[in-house]
């Protein structure tokens, strides 16, 4: 059976060529053996939420499964603030043997669904709920729009710095181009760029893999 996450980073950090604080990082590192893993829903075996984490809230609502790897600086929360009570459970659930890329950032509120074997590039934003702007006499900031699940199919591959938002379903074995900015439905075994992203390849049953016309 393959090693999990967290056993391949225990055998890293055992090598003695690694320097003090790249120790000290694992160290403080959240696993399923670790106190701050019992604040969630559920938190599977050999994952790993790296240090530094931004932001965690709220973590009885977020569920992660096994043998995946949230990497440094990144932002999970379900709901806004500390200690928000949600209206579903759970808000965000992270399947098993996913990759959560460096400086990403995943903020709940109703639902998101992230598949298993979902890996992502840095710097991925993924939200279920986005600001409104109709009233001009308001800020911005101070105005909602109501949640729209997200789901993110097993298998897929978000590439750089893309954007996920509300109402968002990315079907299964999908790549996402870097920067793109995903904003309806894509549907399995394709390949899908830009803003708002679209379908550029998709593989065919008896043709295989074929590019899509404008």
């Amino acid at each position: 059976m393959r090693a999990g996450v967290f056993e391949r980073v225990r055998q890293w950090w055992s090598d003695r060529s690694i320097d003090r604080v790249e120790r000290r990082q694992f160290s403080a590192a959240i696993t399923a053996s670790s106190r701050r893993a019992a604040k969630f829903g559920a938190f599977g075996r050999g994952s790993l939420i790296a240090h530094p984490h931004v932001t965690l809230y709220n973590e009885r609502f977020i569920h992660i499964g096994c043998d995946t790897m949230i990497g440094p600086y990144v932002a999970l929360s379900a709901g806004m603030i500390p200690g928000q009570e949600c209206l579903t459970n759970p808000v965000v659930r992270i399947g098993s043997r996913c990759l959560i890329g460096r400086g990403s950032g995943i903020v709940g509120h109703l639902s998101i669904d992230i598949e298993d074997d979902v890996w992502t590039g840095h710097h991925v934003y993924i939200t279920d709920q986005n600001h409104g702007y109709r009233d001009v006499t308001v800020p911005i900031s101070r105005q909602s729009q109501p949640e729209r699940p997200v789901r993110i199919g097993a298998g897929s591959w978000l590439g750089h710095g893309v954007v996920v938002l509300p109402g968002a379903d990315i079907g299964k074995h999908v790549v996402v181009g870097a920067n793109s900015v995903v904003t309806g439905v894509i549907p399995d075994n394709c390949v899908a760029v830009g803003a708002p992203a679209r379908v550029i390849r998709r593989f065919d049953d008896v043709e295989g893999w074929i590019d899509v016309g404008e």
